[in-house]
This record gives structure tokens, sequence and C-alpha cells, in this order.
């Protein structure tokens, strides 16, 4: 098991094979991605490589995390990320990876926040189908009906499929192929989609289910 890498999201475009098979695919950009610290089986337990990524200014990190980053002797990061490894995969802080970390043609899992979409009802944050929409139905063709028992239990259980809050979630996605790999422009490409909105964080990792 090695270490995945931490990514951003530039976007979604499209990818055409020879025979003119269109392919859509996502677009994750990689930067200053590097080892910032170890998590070893002696002191902590575990191990572990903190990943980060985008180096940030001395002057925007609190006083705990410049001690913390200077006695490590690596560099400020914006964004950090523990990956659990095996001991051969065990690599030095400080370490630089880049997209030819992924090869084409592999699968991988990627993690990211999904889009939030606020406070959505029923038929759109679960796919329910409705109610009639004639024959004596009033103000309740989107609603989700009943939602609980009579005098027993007589209560709504826990996890019961209602209107809320829909998305800003963290989601994994599992076993999406990788497209191609360009080093020039440290872009990796997907195919298919990928959670999360333009420019936000993304986790990439070796595909769990998928043989290496």
């Amino acid at each position: 098991m090695r270490t995945g890498i931490v990514a951003r999201k530039v976007g979604i475009t499209s990818i055409f094979n020879d025979d003119g098979t269109r392919i859509p695919a996502t677009l994750l950009s990689v930067n200053d991605c590097e080892v910032t610290n170890i998590r070893s089986l002696d002191k902590n337990g575990y191990e572990a490589l903190q990943i980060g990524i985008e180096n940030k200014k001395n002057n925007k990190i609190n006083k705990p995390q410049k001690n913390s980053f200077s006695k490590l002797k690596s560099t400020p990061k914006k964004h950090l990320k523990e990956f659990r490894i095996t001991k051969d995969n065990m690599l030095e802080i400080g370490t630089k990876i880049n997209v030819d970390h992924f090869t084409k043609g592999q699968f991988v899992d990627v993690t990211s926040v999904s889009k939030g979409k606020g406070f959505a009802g029923s038929m759109k944050r679960h796919n329910f189908g409705g109610g009639r929409a004639s024959h004596g139905v009033s103000v309740s063709h989107r609603a989700h009906g009943s939602t609980g028992n009579c005098q027993d239990p007589g209560r709504v259980f826990k996890g019961k499929k209602m209107a809320g809050h829909m998305g800003s979630k963290k989601v994994t996605i599992q076993n999406l192929k990788i497209v191609d790999v360009d080093i020039k422009n440290s872009l990796i490409i997907i195919m298919g989609s990928v959670p999360g909105a333009k420019k936000s964080v993304v986790y990439i990792c070796d595909s769990v289910k998928k043989s290496k």
C-alpha cells in the first residue's frame, strides 16, 4: 500500500479516441505536492505519510504550525492529508511527488467534498417519485408522504429519508480509470466525473478493489 496525492479539480472536458468515440474526463492539477511529515509504528502506532500541496507564506500560518514545519525542515503547505502506507513504501520528508506517481490506464479512488445544494426537497434529494398530479391531490405533488407509524412506536425513525441539507459531504468514487497523465502541465486526466466543485481539493489513491 503506497501513498496517494493531493490535487485540485480544474474542470471537465472531452477526449476523443482514434475511432471518434467521446470520453468525458476530469482534469486534476498537482502543484508543489511533497511529503511534509512521517508517522512511524514506533512513535505513532501506525505508518503513514503526511502529504501537502501549495506552498504557504510564513506570515500566513500560526505559531504552532510554524514551529512544527521548522522542526521538520519542510515547507509550510496550505492543504495537508495523511495516507496510510506499508513500511516498504516509506518516503523521506521533502520528497516531491509528481503526476507520474500514477500511470495511464491505472484505476484510482478519488475523494472530495461534493457540491453543496442547500436545503432540498425529498424528490431532488432522494429521487422520490412524488404524489399524483390530479384526482383530488392538492398541495402534495412533491411531498414525501407519511414518515412514521401510529401509536407504536409513535415516532420517526433516525435516518428517515426526508427533506434537508443536500450535498457538501465527503464522497469517494472508486475504480476511476486514468485516461492520461500530462507531465508537462502537471495534470491527471480521469475518465468520468469527480466529486466537488472547480478548484476544490481532491485526494487520489490507488484503487482498493482493482488489482494494481
